[in-house]
């Protein structure tokens, strides 16, 4: 199922963000057949987008050179956020098995994170890989709150965290709390800034990366106005984006201006750039994967989202 869909969809609100606008004039639009989609990831080696389908239990891909769309997993543990590691891997948050897990090359699964001190993660959202292997993940209670993205449960933890996950132990460390609904995080370009969103609290948050991986400095990048984030992602040029469900999708500069809009018809929850260049955006919303080629570059990082 595909199509465009078109105009106005851009709206400029800073004129910085006339450059950004230089790309499609039209979503394309590559399925429709979701429940409720996130956690797009392009997948370079293979030319392919990997989403989730949470609440139908499943991860589907796209294929570029063919645009045929079909069922990379199921069940799949009511998955969200997916990103790559240093070696090309899959790791998908599993909201509804309550854990971090690793796809490995042969296809077995290896869980990498579903407890923290002894008690169970509550439904882990989102995750980025660093350079050094470090993986920091969000763990709000989204996927326990009901059955309809996971399995209604009581929180072990009592807390909405942000946790990492050591590269060379493995052991699963705080990294940082206080967070009202923890969602979609991203490193700065030069991995020296986390960025994470907190959904329920409207705002997106920023801290500087110790030596060590430890945080530090946490202060408010933005505040949302009528809108709650979901995910965020960088373009080679250190503009934010973030996905602002029935907002479109922002465009922030490193100012923390909004410069602007991409509107997109049903409400967004996540995006990525991709494509040999990198330069086209995948956006999920509600039931649909859309597309768009722009006059961006995601950052070289994009695909570890």
């Amino acid at each position: 199922m595909s199509g465009s869909i078109g105009s106005e969809l851009y709206e400029i609100l800073d004129d910085r963000f006339r450059r950004c606008t230089n790309g499609d004039s039209r979503l394309e639009k590559l399925y429709g057949d979701c429940r409720w989609a996130e956690g797009p990831l392009y997948l370079p080696a293979w030319r392919q987008v990997i989403w989730s389908d949470i609440p139908n239990d499943r991860l589907l891909r796209w294929d570029e050179a063919t645009g045929t769309v079909g069922v990379f997993r199921s069940p799949a543990g009511h998955p969200n956020g997916n990103t790559l590691d240093r070696e090309g891997r899959l790791i998908s948050c599993e909201q509804g098995d309550r854990r971090v897990t690793r796809t490995e090359h042969d296809g077995r699964i290896t869980v990498l994170a579903d407890r923290y001190r002894g008690k169970r993660l509550n439904s882990p959202n989102d995750a980025v890989v660093r350079s050094d292997g470090a993986i920091w993940f969000s763990d709000p209670d989204f996927g326990i709150t009901s059955d309809y993205e996971g399995h209604r449960a009581e929180s072990e933890i009592g807390a909405r965290d942000v946790y990492r996950i050591d590269p060379h132990s493995g052991e699963v460390r705080l990294a940082a709390d206080g967070f009202d609904g923890p969602n979609g995080l991203v490193l700065s370009p030069d991995e020296r800034q986390l960025y994470v969103n907190d959904s329920r609290a409207g705002h997106i948050r920023v801290f500087d990366i110790r030596e060590d991986g430890t945080l530090t400095g946490d202060r408010i990048f933005v505040k949302g106005v009528g809108c709650r984030f979901d995910n965020i992602r960088f373009d080679r040029d250190g503009r934010l984006w973030a996905a602002a469900f029935d907002d479109g999708v922002h465009c922030y500069a490193p100012d923390a201006t909004l410069l602007g809009r991409i509107r997109v018809p049903e409400p967004v929850s996540n995006l990525t750039f991709g494509g040999p260049k990198r330069n086209r955006l995948f956006i999920t919303a509600t039931t649909s994967l859309y597309s768009l080629v722009t006059s961006m570059t995601g950052t070289h990082r994009v695909s570890f989202q």
